[in-house]
């Protein structure tokens, strides 16, 4: 309850995390039942015991409660004593209606969508989790519809694996196709085929925009280039110096 303190615009988390902690200590009933305030003549000692274990109860939960509170907030109800007027006159100010809750969870759970490239285990966590927040507000959703909104929520490179799914009349739980959605991306990431950077690229230890060039084998002095950071290889020789003459000096030649 320390890291979810209410602080007036989180009623709902704060009041399930504070249902989870009373429960775990059998306190819950205090939220919700009206303290006793008297104990009837001739009650019985088991009644007795009873009655005092419920104010002893009303007393920590009361505290647990004021101390899951904001300072300011804190104020305005440190003064009731039992914890039943305590939690009705928050739900009274700040309780959102089931209704809006619905809207919002059904509004994010049709709406989210993977995006390429990401890691679909969390994917598949969030949307569990919403599909799981909608049970509990009791969207009227069934198996099928969880199904076909989560599998619509997949990016393009899952759609051999929705044809496969539909294909073959699968009828999963959500969990189990959340598995299958994380076997599917491991395997088809494993046969990807890795990238290889050819002769072409640009290495960065030789500079941005280096270009380097290679002789060919055997005679002559022609030149190629061997990346493909643009520009033209240098001009061919004019047949000055060694190897073979060109054609328009073969030409001179033959008119002399």
């Amino acid at each position: 309850m320390e890291t979810n303190k209410f602080n007036g615009t989180n009623y709902n988390d704060w009041l399930r995390n504070l249902r989870i902690v009373l429960d775990f200590e059998n306190q819950g009933y205090v939220l919700d039942k009206p303290l006793p305030v008297i104990l009837p003549e001739g009650s019985s000692p088991e009644e007795r015991l009873t009655f005092e274990k419920w104010h002893e109860d009303n007393r920590k939960v009361r505290s647990i409660i004021l101390a899951s509170m904001t300072n300011e907030i804190q104020k305005q109800y440190d003064r009731l004593e039992d914890v039943p007027s305590i939690m009705l006159r928050m739900k009274d100010v700040y309780a959102v209606p089931d209704r809006h809750i619905r809207y919002a969870a059904t509004k994010a759970f049709f709406g989210t969508k993977m995006a390429e490239g990401s890691s679909v285990q969390s994917h598949g966590v969030k949307m569990l989790s919403l599909v799981e927040k909608l049970e509990d507000l009791k969207a009227g959703l069934d198996n099928d519809t969880y199904i076909d909104v989560i599998l619509q929520s997949l990016p393009p490179s899952y759609d051999p694996f929705i044809v496969n799914y539909n294909m073959n009349g699968l009828e999963k739980s959500i969990h189990e196709l959340i598995n299958m959605l994380v076997q599917y991306e491991a395997t088809t990431h494993k046969s990807e085929p890795a990238v290889l950077v050819g002769e072409a690229s640009t290495s960065k230890a030789k500079g941005k925009g280096a270009r380097r060039w290679k002789r060919k084998k055997g005679k002559g002095t022609a030149v190629t280039a061997t990346a493909s950071t643009g520009g033209a290889p240098p001009a061919a020789p004019t047949g000055k110096g060694k190897g073979k003459v060109g054609g328009s000096q073969r030409s001179k030649v033959k008119g002399k």
